[in-house]
């Protein structure tokens, strides 16, 4: 069973969440600040937070970069306004996904079973003991290992988290083929693209800081306006 923490100062909200997710199978552990919900992740192994913006004595910015800071948990971020800026404030600060309230609940048990998917694949290299050759993902300099999920570049490891992951890795099995944004999010969330434009640019510039030299001037990770993305196939 996965464990969900919600982090919402609004109660009705929180017990909603619960109601949703657990006819789901997911056991919910419930905090309403950030302060609450920081302590819960020290208490409990979590598979996923959703975490409002929105709240007193420490939001959900600032409880997300306390996160951050050694988990990679996936973190699906609630906000009442429909503003860009919350979004991209939350997805600047680590976050892999968001849901605007009012919220479908059908939108965000979707949303919940892409972004646990991604996370428990991605672990799963915990418990493979060899590296296999065969995949073994490259161009150029960078390499990527699908079997310990371990991504070099000129052989120095770049730590991504489970989404940066999954897109670079569909993009570096198409190399030199581009693709759109909402190609880009029905690949890696296996579901429709709504509004996808803010999730895959902010994820995509955290995968070019993180693989590029330049950012700025990428070598890899290459935008073709008005198109979309793709990784040069470099031999």
């Amino acid at each position: 069973m996965y464990n969900i923490l919600v982090v919402d100062d609004d109660k009705e909200i929180v017990n909603a969440i619960e109601i949703y997710l657990s006819q789901e199978g997911y056991h919910i552990i419930k905090a309403y600040d950030g302060e609450e919900a920081l302590e819960k992740l020290k208490e409990n192994e979590i598979h996923l937070i959703i975490l409002d913006i929105m709240m007193p004595n420490k939001d959900g910015i600032e409880t997300l970069q306390e996160i951050r800071k050694d988990k990679t948990i996936p973190v699906i971020m609630l906000s009442a306004k429909s503003e860009d800026y919350d979004k991209i404030s939350g997805l600047n600060t680590g976050a892999d996904d968001y849901v605007t309230k009012p919220f479908n609940p059908l939108e965000l048990i979707a949303r919940v079973k892409s972004n646990i998917r991604r996370y428990v694949d991605f672990n799963q290299s915990n418990v493979k003991p060899e590296v296999k050759t065969g995949n073994l993902l490259t161009t150029g300099a960078l390499e990527m290992n699908d079997e310990t999920k371990k991504v070099t570049v000129d052989g120095k490891e770049i730590k991504l988290t489970a989404t940066e992951y999954n897109i670079l890795k569909f993009l570096l099995e198409n190399k030199g083929k581009v693709y759109s944004i909402e190609q880009i999010y029905e690949n890696v969330w296996n579901e429709e693209s709504y509004g996808a434009e803010n999730i895959i640019a902010v994820h995509i510039r955290h995968i070019r800081e993180k693989i590029e030299i330049n950012p700025k001037d990428p070598k890899y990770l290459k935008v073709i306006w008005g198109i979309g993305y793709k990784v040069e196939d470099i031999k």
